[in-house]
């Protein structure tokens, strides 16, 4: 039955997107008008084949099913380059979801004296070979985005995205996220984003997980 309902869906997809290329080559307003990109026609098994290694989990949903489990985390913050580090604990609880594909976490402690609540989804886009995050917590009304490629070497992903400054409305200003995996119970969180008064980067925060 999964077999069938995956078929169809991709079945589905495909149909859709060859609507889009139609409405592409005929001008149809129902498309994007800033897109600048010629529409490059793909046969049905090709994009039926595409579609299967997209949605099929690999060795990268793999490495982050191990992380599933309960951690405690050590939190090192700078609200300033080179200013006093506050620190705090926190809980966190992975797990994957969706027959693999991705990894849900919620996150709960203390910051800065107050409690706090965030929650992150982590993937592995097959199609586009790079890992993707998205953020949202109890001290703000946004959605960080974040993608990343991964280092074999150093065993961690290097992260890069926008999110909300709220010292600045309507703006986004860059991050950096670097996470490694030291080993199978102990993992590093390094979070960059720019300074106040210069806008130089500097790193804002360390977290120092532990499985339970």
């Amino acid at each position: 039955m999964k077999k069938l309902l995956f078929a169809a869906s991709v079945a589905i997809l495909f149909v859709a997107c060859d609507k889009v290329k139609m409405d592409v080559k005929t001008g149809s307003d129902k498309t994007d008008s800033t897109a600048t990109e010629e529409w490059k026609p793909v046969d049905s098994a090709t994009a039926t084949k595409a579609w299967m290694d997209y949605a099929t989990p690999g060795d990268m949903q793999k490495m982050l099913a191990k992380s599933d489990g309960n951690w405690s985390g050590e939190t090192t913050m700078w609200m300033e380059n080179g200013g006093k580090p506050m620190t705090s604990k926190s809980e966190t609880t992975n797990k994957m979801m969706y027959d693999g594909r991705y990894q849900i976490s919620n996150h709960k402690g203390n910051m800065m004296g107050m409690p706090f609540e965030g929650m992150s989804i982590l993937a592995y886009d097959n199609s586009k070979k790079k890992f993707i995050s998205t953020w949202i917590d109890n001290m703000g009304t946004g959605i960080m985005n974040m993608e990343g490629d991964w280092n074999p070497s150093t065993k961690s992903i290097e992260f890069k995205g926008k999110m909300t400054d709220p010292s600045r409305p309507g703006k986004d200003c860059n991050v950096r996220e670097v996470f490694t995996f030291i080993d199978d119970n102990t993992q590093k969180m390094e979070m960059y984003g720019p300074d106040s008064k210069t806008g130089k980067e500097f790193k804002t925060m360390e977290i120092k997980f532990v499985k339970k």
